[in-house]
């Protein structure tokens, strides 16, 4: 079943205050509470996808807030979701995990303020996070105009990554690289985003960066060239240590991404899935070297990886 089938259970929304719901696929919701506020919410959770619990939690608690930073919002507080097996309580894996998000939250600057947890056999974990923008400052995923320049704020790799652990396949150097990719905050990222005039933007996360860019609407031009990857990643991508959510996103733009003879290994990487990615920004051109230059001071650079085209069609080239 396709997740369109499932939102169209939901009920047609008439509340004016919603201001961006489902039918967008913007990466949170927003409801407008005064005429110069409005809340910015977001809810996110998945199964480990490295061994150190401290650092899963971590992982997990930015991967939340980065769907309020894609919005230009500033995070307020956030509520912890936990499904555990009761019976491995006393091995204090579960604290660990707790711990790790609440730093990582710390670290953004708000509070859990609780949660909710069920006996599960698979441990999953993540967050609620709500958030604050003006109504008139929402960064959504539609804004973006032609010639608009695309940057990326995080290099790509995190799903194959994932994969490769769980096999006992990745090597150590690649696995600390790709932890500390995940766990870095995309505050600064939105904040420089912000102050450039960031016309869209969105989270690189599940979709990949193919899907994700489909989400942004407009259409646009990419070079394989320019799109940064972790260091190692393309091994893992020969021995197909794909996950399976970036072969269904593969399946679903193999059709209609112009990939200008890209290799098919070079198509799955770009439909990678991500936990925890950068913010995929749409930047006016008069403004694009400001948001380089707000971005230096980042651990990862932006980088410049094509434009809105406009005509609504995604074209790679090499």
């Amino acid at each position: 079943m396709e997740l369109g089938q499932v939102l169209g259970a939901l009920p047609p929304i008439v509340d004016p205050n919603v201001l961006v719901a489902t039918a967008g696929r913007d990466d949170a919701a927003v409801y407008r509470i005064a005429p110069d506020r409005a809340l910015v919410a977001t809810v996110d959770f998945f199964t480990p996808i490295v061994d150190d619990p401290t650092e899963f939690g971590a992982i997990a608690a930015a991967n939340a807030l980065s769907d309020v930073y894609a919005m230009g919002a500033r995070p307020l507080f956030a509520l912890g979701i936990t499904a555990f097996p009761r019976e491995k309580l006393s091995t204090g894996l579960l604290e660990k995990i707790v711990a790790g998000g609440a730093a990582k939250m710390s670290e953004a600057g708000i509070a859990v303020v609780g949660g909710h947890s069920v006996d599960d056999p698979e441990p999953k974990f993540g967050y609620a996070v709500i958030g604050e923008v003006h109504p008139e400052r929402i960064v959504g995923n539609d804004g973006a105009r032609p010639g608009d320049v695309l940057f990326l704020t995080k290099p790509l790799g995190s799903g194959l990554v994932a994969t490769a652990i769980k096999r006992g396949l990745c090597p150590p150097a690649l696995e600390r690289e790709a932890v500390a990719v995940m766990i870095q905050l995309n505050r600064a990222a939105a904040e420089a985003m912000i102050s450039a005039g960031a016309t869209a933007a969105t989270d690189v996360t599940g979709y990949g960066l193919i899907g994700h860019l489909a989400n942004l609407k407009g259409g646009a031009d990419i070079e394989l060239s320019a799109i940064p990857f972790m260091k190692g990643v393309r091994a893992l991508a020969e021995r197909d240590l794909f996950p399976s959510g970036s072969r269904r996103n593969h399946a679903a733009y193999r059709e209609s991404v112009d990939w200008g003879g890209l290799a098919e290994i070079d198509q799955m990487m770009l439909c990678d899935a991500q936990t925890s990615g950068g913010l995929l920004v749409a930047i006016p051109p008069t403004n694009a070297a400001s948001f380089e230059d707000g971005m230096r001071s980042a651990p990862y650079p932006a980088a410049r990886i094509g434009t809105i085209n406009g005509h609504g069609s995604i074209r790679v080239r090499a």
